[in-house]
């Protein structure tokens, strides 16, 4: 799964790494939308002015994953 990522104009695809899920306990089987999900409230704060999330480390806003 690839995260997408707006920074500076233009659109990245981050992997999501092990240190990303460091502090996820998944209790049942999820599906990849799901993980998504979890994802994005785990790592972004909801900026409701702009109504985009950004990335909690500055990296850009988060727009959505790609699964694989």
């Amino acid at each position: 799964m690839d995260l997408i990522i707006l920074n500076d104009g233009l659109y990245q695809l981050v992997p999501v790494t092990k240190e990303m899920m460091e502090h996820i306990s998944l209790l049942e089987k999820v599906d990849c939308f799901d993980l998504c999900d979890i994802l994005r409230l785990h790592l972004t704060t909801y900026h409701e002015a702009w109504n985009v999330h950004m990335m909690k480390d500055g990296s850009g806003d988060f727009y959505g994953c790609i699964c694989k």
